[in-house]
């Protein structure tokens, strides 16, 4: 079986210049109108800066790291980085954070604004049930004679490997609208 390839988190500083930042917000909506159509593209943020400061922060997930570059090569991008060039304060601040880093981000971080907690443990609930269920009816036969600590190691890594690699990105994806809120109120475009 081949391996998935582990997703990939951009996140992108910058600051629009003193009396443009109108103009660098349309020129954010812009942008993440053009990443939609991007191959890979699994959902886009942005966090607006906090009072007195200017600097604000994208962050854009992709399925790959091959996805993410060939977006950040793309003739889309240098387009969008031409137009916010005349509303920017001087070159942005680029980094890649490979695989499950970005969801391990510590708390008070300036990070994005996750989910509420209780959307997040509804998902949680909804992936990890039937996935213990299928590997408790499909392996306990088989294992009823190994130890207690063996029997529930073994179903802890498959399970965990399962969910990260398979259903809850899966999962996520199709409920990202809900988790976002979609038509909520909100002024912070969220990721997915």
């Amino acid at each position: 079986m081949k391996a998935l390839p582990d997703p990939v988190t951009v996140v992108v500083r910058r600051r629009p210049l003193p009396g443009r930042e109108a103009e660098f917000e349309a020129s954010l909506r812009d942008l993440v109108a053009r990443l939609e159509s991007a191959p890979g593209h699994r959902g886009t943020g942005i966090v607006r800066p906090a009072a007195g400061q200017r600097e604000y922060t994208l962050v854009a997930r992709f399925d790959s790291a091959e996805q993410a570059a060939e977006w950040e090569a793309s003739g889309v991008r240098a387009e969008w980085l031409d137009l916010v060039e005349p509303f920017s304060d001087g070159q942005p601040l680029i980094e890649r954070q490979p695989g499950l880093e970005f969801w391990f981000t510590p708390p008070g971080s300036p990070a994005l604004r996750q989910p509420p907690r209780w959307k997040m443990a509804v998902l949680t609930v909804l992936a990890l049930y039937p996935v213990s269920l299928t590997f408790g009816l499909l392996l306990t036969p088989h294992l009823l004679t190994w130890p207690l600590a063996l029997r529930t190691l073994l179903s802890a890594v498959l399970v965990v490997s399962v969910m990260t690699y398979l259903v809850m990105p899966f999962i996520t994806r199709v409920f990202a609208g809900w988790l976002r809120g979609e038509g909520e109120r909100g002024d912070e475009a969220e990721i997915s």
